[in-house]
């Protein structure tokens, strides 16, 4: 059995693990990445770059057709095929050949096959044929395994051969009919998705969909699938599935029964923690591993957990900014330089507690960041709260004949900066990072009046929020 010893051992090689062993690398170290499915991780393969992929081609089909001039020069529908060449352009056919390439590049060892923790410091990898090499790190030990798509327990689902997220991203077959579970982004966004591809979709929510972000936001989603020719059930029980020889059926809690080709469960996730060795370290398999704001584990002072399976923020790139956090981090130490532990500091991630953006790729689209209403209410901040029709800037009607869409930002009164903005309409996820900016750098709403935005652009809302605040205040 080989044994190799590293500064820093990486656990998991999606866009999380890279991230942090090229900026330990960057700061001197020596790093073995450890991967046993694909390197570039969930997003590369089957979740952010795929799923997005197959929603493109509808969104700019749709947005030529709002547009009086262009629209007459559509003529042909959707080509499915198209669309799915496309997203297999993105995911290299599910090769990481280029990912691994680059690893390589960077200084990192790329170390394949599964590992497990065999003690403190220490992970045992075990290869494809077998064999095992066991690391140890010299100064840290970062998890970066990432979320598993979470089966519920209903009666039947599991035994039914669910797809999750997985094979919703890389079907190479496109079912006639699609039940889905859950009423969240993957929901909605596979729904966008396969109502585009002709597929008869049936959406099942227990509850509203895009519950925790602005109630309008779940609101005009729904309506907008509705037009798309969705079903959308909601505050609707799923009782049990069964598969059959024709496909599947769900019986709902009223009674009723959805017959559909498959059906997808998509219901949040879970952490893949359940067979890395937790317990060689004391912690318990298939937990979440809790984490302070430089990404140590509490009770550890050398190991880490960065992306999803802290449980912060499930988000690609918030995952990334705390592997860039912790590959410096760690540098620093190891190299006995300064290190920024402070709020908002260079080893630290604030961000993941009120400064989140997050883009919904439904159409329209939800982009929001920072806290919500209900969120900031919650926190015991004292809040106004501003709305405008986007469709009343004058950008917006440029940009598509009949805009609809919705924007609404909460303002701190005590500190007079922005908590939280969403936004809600097509292609509004390019008005986002400005709206990240003003809550991250707690701009004041009296300096955000001096940040004009550009005549006609959709960015003229943020004109007009602040005039809608502003006219709020004087009538107080």
């Amino acid at each position: 059995m080989e044994q190799v010893e590293y500064d820093l051992i990486v656990l998991g090689a999606g866009p999380v693990g890279e991230n942090a062993a090229d900026l330990a690398v960057r700061g001197g170290l020596s790093v073995a990445l450890v991967e046993h499915e694909l390197v570039g991780g969930e997003c590369s393969y089957w979740a952010c770059m795929p799923s997005k992929a197959l929603l493109r081609s509808a969104q700019a089909l749709r947005a030529a057709k709002q547009v009086d001039g262009a629209a007459q020069a559509v003529t042909g529908g959707l080509d499915v095929n198209a669309v799915l060449r496309r997203r297999n352009s993105f995911t290299h056919d599910w090769n990481d050949d280029s990912q691994a390439d680059w690893v390589a590049s960077a200084g990192i060892t790329l170390v394949r096959g599964f590992g497990r923790f065999s003690g403190p410091r220490q992970v045992t990898v075990t290869a494809p044929d077998g064999t095992e090499t066991v690391l140890t790190a010299k100064h840290a030990v970062a998890v970066a395994t990432g979320t598993d798509a979470f089966i519920p327990d209903i009666e039947g689902l599991r035994d039914a051969r669910p797809w999750t997220s997985r094979e919703a991203t890389s079907a190479k077959e496109i079912p006639k009919s699609l039940a889905i579970i859950g009423g969240g982004v993957v929901a909605t966004e596979m729904a966008t998705a396969y109502a585009s591809f002709g597929t008869r979709v049936t959406l099942i929510s227990r509850g509203g969909l895009l519950a925790g972000m602005e109630p309008f936001a779940g609101e005009m989603v729904t309506e907008a699938l509705r037009e798309q020719g969705t079903t959308v059930l909601l505050n609707t029980e799923t009782k049990r599935v069964r598969r059959t020889d024709a496909g599947v059926e769900i019986e709902l809690g009223g009674g009723s029964v959805i017959t559909a080709d498959e059906v997808l469960a998509a219901t949040g996730r879970s952490p893949r923690t359940s067979d890395i060795g937790l317990d060689a370290i004391g912690l318990k398999p298939g937990s979440w591993l809790k984490t302070d704001d430089t990404l140590l584990v509490e009770g550890f002072d050398w190991l880490y957990a960065i992306g999803d399976v802290n449980h912060r923020a499930l988000l690609t790139h918030q995952g990334k900014y705390q592997a860039r956090a912790v590959g410096e981090l760690i540098a620093a130490k190891a190299s006995g330089a300064p290190v920024s532990t402070d709020a908002w500091g260079t080893h630290v991630a604030t961000a993941d507690h009120e400064a989140v953006p997050q883009v919904t790729f439904t159409d329209p689209e939800v982009a929001s960041v920072g806290l919500t209403a209900e969120a900031a209410g919650k926190a015991g901040y004292t809040t106004s709260v501003v709305d405008y029709e986007l469709g009343n800037v004058a950008g917006a009607s440029l940009y598509a004949d009949g805009y609809a869409g919705k924007a609404r930002m909460v303002v701190d009164e005590e500190r007079s900066v922005v908590l939280g903005v969403t936004f809600v309409g097509p292609d509004v996820s390019d008005l986002l990072h400005a709206a990240t900016i003003a809550v991250t750098a707690q701009v004041p709403i009296a300096r955000l009046w001096h940040a004009v935005p550009a005549y006609p652009t959709v960015s003229e809302i943020w004109l007009r929020l602040l005039e809608t605040y502003r006219d709020q205040q004087s009538r107080h």
